[in-house]
């Protein structure tokens, strides 16, 4: 596993998504052959993890997007996580997501109920709700993680570069805020597997997509 030196081994998993069945057919007939096909690759060596989007079989090296994360227990103010150089800090912009009070990054769209962290109190763990500013200072017994994430993009395509590139950085931080969200508030769905359990679950779930994309379902 390349990438951060520190972490070279762990679980890597390969994905491939078929987007043509997903957009309305006058796009397929205007978009190019393999332009929909996005492959992902994914290396977990946890608190160390990366994921690269690509899309080789059009725009091959003209695009990705890199996704790496640090998990950090209980340190939610180390300046250079990543241990970036001099000038990949000074390019880089740095965002706080609060889970529980970001409203200036939330879509009322994307606004769940069952998915609000203020709300949320898990019956496993007794944890929760996460309320207040810094609410993670409320409870000094409850375990905190601080996700570092780092998002590289490269989109080059003469006119569109620029705004393709923030719309996908925009999206990333959508992404971020709400899968981080349901993560905690689904937290007595998840805590107590073992890995046995997630391997099942991987495996159960691998055979529904393959079943659903062969009859065309998906």
């Amino acid at each position: 596993m390349s990438g951060n030196p520190e972490y070279t081994k762990g679980q890597y998993t390969f994905k491939k998504y078929f987007l043509a069945n997903k957009v309305p057919g006058f796009v397929r007939l205007v978009f190019p052959t393999g332009s929909l096909e996005f492959n992902e690759e994914a290396w977990n060596s946890f608190p160390y993890c990366r994921t690269i989007f690509t899309n080789p079989e059009y725009m091959d090296k003209n695009f990705f997007l890199k996704i790496e994360s640090m998990h950090v227990d209980s340190k939610w103010d180390l300046e250079n996580v990543h241990n970036l150089g001099e000038q990949q800090l000074k390019e880089r912009e740095v965002i706080y997501i609060d889970i529980a009070n970001n409203e200036s990054l939330w879509s009322t769209n994307d606004y769940k109920k069952t998915s609000d962290p203020n709300l949320f109190h898990s019956h496993k763990t007794r944890r929760g709700p996460l309320s207040g500013i810094r609410w993670w200072e409320v409870d000094k017994e409850w375990p905190v993680m601080c996700a570092y994430k780092l998002v590289s993009c490269e989109f080059k395509w003469w006119g569109l570069q620029n705004r393709v590139e923030s719309m996908i950085m925009e999206q990333e931080r959508r992404f971020f805020l709400n899968f981080h969200r349901e993560l905690v508030c689904w937290m007595d769905k998840w805590h107590g597997l073992t890995m046995m359990d997630i391997r099942q679950i991987e495996d159960r779930t691998k055979q529904e997509l393959d079943e659903a994309r062969e009859s065309g379902e998906t």
